[in-house]
């Protein structure tokens, strides 16, 4: 694993932690995860998070 791609993941984890479909949204577009992490995150902040962490994570 680059040290670029790294750094952009730390980015998108820290985007993550502040808006979750912001972090989705920069690492799959405006796809099923980016509406499923909308809806996660209206419903309780730590879902959405949770899901926006794991998504980063399992690329």
């Amino acid at each position: 694993m680059s040290s670029k791609s790294t750094i952009a993941d730390i980015l998108r984890i820290i985007l993550a932690i502040i808006l979750p479909p912001v972090g989705v949204l920069l690492q799959v577009g405006f796809g099923m995860h980016f509406w499923l992490n909308i809806l996660l995150t209206l419903c309780g902040y730590v879902p959405g998070l949770v899901h926006a962490v794991w998504i980063i994570a399992k690329k």
